[in-house]
């Protein structure tokens, strides 16, 4: 059976393992691309630009929305995010891209691109959450008090998601993902 090249959209709270169910993906499957975000906030500690995120300064930012560059974009924690539009469209053209955003902009993926496929990473509970996002230590106790009350904004539009998988397990969310993929690429559309 032939399979066609899909977008593929990943969002889910701050701290509920989309970076490692991401990179998992991009490690057993190289037909998906990861596409990079461009983002204004500062690098965090052992990020790279035009890696983890191309970042730019928030003048820049702005004239890439103006000139309609970006696929979708969202100001977050007083910072820009978006996606680059001509990387995403020439990238499926040959192969699955993945996009790992908040959930505004997923939203609006869909809206441009309905065929794309939104999966919701959901934590086991907001206890576990807010363990991993203090196991990270890269937040402060207000950034995690925002990103916790973010959490339930996140989760509020789960109904808007083709797929929710909750990550009590890894392993299991990573194969949740994965079976998600192969069945979408099958469907003819």
């Amino acid at each position: 059976m032939s399979s066609r090249n899909i977008l593929i959209v990943i969002s889910g709270p701050s701290g509920v393992g989309k970076g490692t169910i991401v990179n998992r993906l991009k490690e057993d499957d190289k037909n998906i691309v990861i596409s990079v975000s461009c983002t204004t906030r500062s690098p965090r500690a052992g990020e790279k630009d035009g890696v983890s995120y191309f970042f730019v300064k928030k003048e820049r930012f702005l004239q890439m929305i103006e000139k309609d560059e970006l696929l979708e974009y969202s100001a977050h924690f007083e910072n820009y995010y978006g996606t680059p539009r001509k990387f995403v469209e020439d990238t499926l053209k040959t192969r699955d891209v993945l996009l790992e955003i908040d959930v505004d902009g997923a939203i609006n993926v869909k809206k441009a691109h309905p065929e794309a496929v939104l999966i919701m990473l959901l934590p086991p509970d907001e206890k576990e959450l807010e363990r991993r996002l203090r196991g990270r230590g890269t937040e402060t106790e207000e950034e995690i008090s925002r990103r916790v009350s973010r959490m339930k904004y996140e989760i509020s539009l789960a109904g808007e998601y083709d797929y929710t998988v909750v990550n009590d397990d890894l392993e299991a969310a990573v194969k949740a993902v994965k079976d998600i993929i192969r069945k979408e690429k099958e469907i003819i559309k």
